[in-house]
């Protein structure tokens, strides 16, 4: 007997279905619809090879430790591997899930379909020690190679007052001193062939031009780079872990400190992810002050770029111009949320505060000034023929191996993919603006530059628009899940004062799921996926930043160059550590 046809309404997963049979897959309603699919391990790498034309990019790949949730999906064993696929040419996504158990630990890898699947099952076993068999080399990425467990199961300590003081004997710090010693073979390199040995360089972790904490084992064949293995991890503080034990409010200040140059952008996709959780609509009014704030941060974040980009290729003087417009802009953040580089002024449904008295003279005065800056700012570096010279051609890629590590944001359209989150997919308001998307064509690191300096002139544009339409109306949501209430509102009544106090001791009480919300972040697609157990913290946090995919593709962009282009290629990225690392 024929099994009868099952639809879900949704093409792709249809698509699923009359390929491996609707019997192979569990569907779970999610408050995002996002088709989400639960599907046996021993059928993960067919389906996934099936997806991958419809898919070009693996948009993350992580963990769930499932054993203490109480509200968990019905397929759901100890611990689950999701995997979100993007494909932008249709606007689409999808989230395929597999459960684990905790006898079992074991999933086969996903690297022969998407290379940038490497660096997130590295991370997911350093998380929760889920092995990947065929990974090509498992080990950890973010923890030291002594750390003892796996920080993101739930029956790790969350703080450290639940853990024994630190101490440092001289066994145990021998034991640390070999772990760092230098192993070329670990690394996947060579000491020598039968033609050449190789010399072998540490760029990092405390170089100027890493921007951060940030090591690069070079393999060298005189000057001639044959692999560039990045290192990670020294940054590494613990933001999934700290989003689990903080309230759904608490966390906001945060997010801040991940992208730490994108300042109140972190927050969007945090409190948009649990807005989706929670069924709240933002008013109007704050949707155009959170897209106003969040642009000058674009600005600001690419000023930065632009000034240490020059500086980076030999340019000395444009990063002091360059600051001090940043320095301008904070003046205009400062005066509007008391803050300047980690206001986290952003709320669940809304924003901290209404606009003050005279803020649009501020900001008219900085976007009329800014065009005449950004003509001089050209002058003076991109057309520079030394600058050009040490960036065009190099670190190039193609649009399809950008798709296939990972890379979205300005890197992404550089390639010529004219694809744009806020335009192609618009959120928060973004519907309603009227702006272009630079694009660029060779993908090298002059046209990475070339994006993000156009994107500045496209920013004042959206604030402008912001200035001149900024709506009337209430600068946050009357829903009684944001937090906290009106202030002017507690003084009138005893049961929103209660709400407020409750509000900010215990926070919110989320109804249960789990949603993903990704934002066009300044270096890229920036994503918060929340599970929430109808409680008042976050059951799983995961980030999705940009940074963490660019830098695994370094090896790709830079081998045959000499480590002058490395330093080129560097810069050309913008990324800041603490995305990478969170």
């Amino acid at each position: 007997m024929l099994e009868a046809e099952v639809t879900s309404g949704n093409q792709t997963v249809d698509d699923l279905f009359a390929r491996f049979g609707a019997h192979t897959f569990q569907q779970q309603p999610t408050p995002d619809n996002t088709p989400t699919l639960w599907l046996q391990r021993d059928q993960l790498q067919e389906v996934l090879g099936h997806l991958r034309p419809r898919f070009p990019m693996l948009l993350d790949l992580f963990g769930v430790d499932e054993r203490l949730r109480e509200n968990k999906p019905e397929a759901a064993a100890d611990f689950s591997v999701v995997y979100h696929l993007l494909n932008l040419d249709d606007r689409e996504e999808l989230r395929l899930k597999v459960a684990v158990e905790a006898s079992d630990p074991t999933v086969p890898t996903a690297t022969a379909v998407w290379p940038n699947a490497n660096w997130y099952e590295r991370e997911t076993w350093d998380m929760f020690g889920v092995e990947f068999s065929g990974h090509p080399n498992l080990r950890r990425i973010l923890l030291p190679p002594t750390w003892e467990g796996h920080a993101l199961r739930k029956d790790h300590p969350a703080r450290a007052t639940e853990m024994e003081p630190f101490s440092l004997d001289e066994e145990k710090q021998a034991a640390e001193q070999e772990a760092l010693l230098f192993k070329p073979e670990e690394w996947g390199m060579a000491r020598a062939t039968e033609d050449t040995e190789f010399m072998f360089l540490n760029l990092g972790p405390n170089h100027p031009s890493v921007h951060g904490v940030f090591r690069i084992a070079l393999q060298l064949d005189g000057e001639v780079i044959i692999d560039a293995v990045p290192d990670i991890g020294y940054h590494h503080r613990g933001a999934e872990k700290m989003g689990e034990r903080q309230t759904w409010h608490s966390f906001i200040p945060y997010t801040d400190r991940i992208d730490y140059l994108g300042g109140v952008m972190n927050n969007l996709a945090y409190v948009m992810a649990v807005e989706t959780l929670a069924g709240i609509d933002v008013p109007d009014r704050a949707k155009v002050i959170r897209i106003m704030l969040s642009e000058l941060f674009r600005i600001s974040s690419h000023l930065v770029f632009y000034g240490t980009f020059a500086q980076d290729v030999g340019q000395m003087s444009p990063v002091f111009y360059m600051f001090a417009d940043r320095e301008r802009l904070f003046g205009i953040v400062e005066a509007i949320t008391g803050g300047r580089m980690h206001p986290a002024w952003f709320r669940i449904g809304g924003v901290a505060q209404d606009l003050p008295e005279g803020w649009d003279t501020m900001v008219r005065e900085f976007i009329d000034a800014m065009p005449a800056r950004l003509d001089h700012y050209q002058k003076m570096a991109m057309d520079n023929s030394i600058l050009k010279q040490r960036t065009v051609d190099i670190g190039s890629y193609t649009t399809r191996e950008a798709l296939e590590w990972g890379i979205t944001g300005p890197s992404l359209r550089a390639t010529g993919l004219d694809f744009d989150l806020r335009r192609d997919r618009p959120y928060g308001g973004y519907d309603q603006f009227d702006f272009e998307v630079p694009v660029g064509s060779k993908g090298d690191s002059y046209d990475r530059a070339v994006v993000r300096v156009e994107e500045i002139r496209q920013s004042l544009r959206i604030v402008r628009q912001c200035m001149d339409n900024m709506p009337e109306g209430p600068y946050k949501s009357e829903h009684r899940l944001t937090t906290p209430p009106p202030k002017d509102r507690t003084l009138e009544d005893i049961e929103t004062l209660i709400h407020h106090f409750l509000n900010v001791s215990w926070g919110p009480v989320i109804p249960a799921g789990e949603a993903s919300f990704p934002i066009e972040a300044t270096k890229g697609i920036n994503n918060y996926h929340l599970v929430s157990d109808g409680g008042t913290t976050s059951y799983r946090t995961r980030i999705r930043t940009p940074s963490f995919p660019a830098l695994q593709q370094i090896p790709l962009i830079s081998r045959g160059l000499l480590i002058p282009d490395l330093i080129a290629i560097i810069a050309s990225i913008d990324f800041v550590m603490a995305d990478v690392d969170r």
